[in-house]
């Protein structure tokens, strides 16, 4: 995996976008789950899509979910509802997203409900 990994607790990881070809690496560094926070599209035609990314994950058996936050328009509905994942998704989790700093944002914001 040729993105860098920023543990937040022992349970969950923000990154940078990745990529299909990233799900097995994230598996094979232990995570069972991955939140996609990045919209489809947000960077344009070259970003691989969710799709794409949560086919992968399958494959490599990870739980894997699509939550599509726009970057700077953070609602209370995205931060309850990427609680809800922390909760019922299987730790450790990475989310990832452009730059990893929206993820951040979210599980900050979702660890105080």
């Amino acid at each position: 995996m040729s993105v860098p990994i920023n543990s937040i607790t022992d349970s969950f990881a923000v990154a940078p976008q990745l990529a299909p070809e990233d799900m097995q690496a994230v598996a094979d560094a232990g995570f069972k789950s991955v939140i996609i926070n990045r919209p489809d599209m947000e960077g344009g035609p070259d970003q691989p899509t969710s799709a794409d990314v949560i086919a992968a994950a399958q494959r490599a058996g990870l739980a894997v979910e699509y939550q599509p936050v726009v970057s700077g328009a953070m609602t209370p509905d995205d931060v309850a509802r990427f609680a809800v994942l922390l909760k019922e998704l299987p730790a450790p989790v990475l989310a990832y997203c452009r730059t990893g700093t929206r993820c951040t944002h979210l599980f900050k914001a979702a660890s105080s409900l």
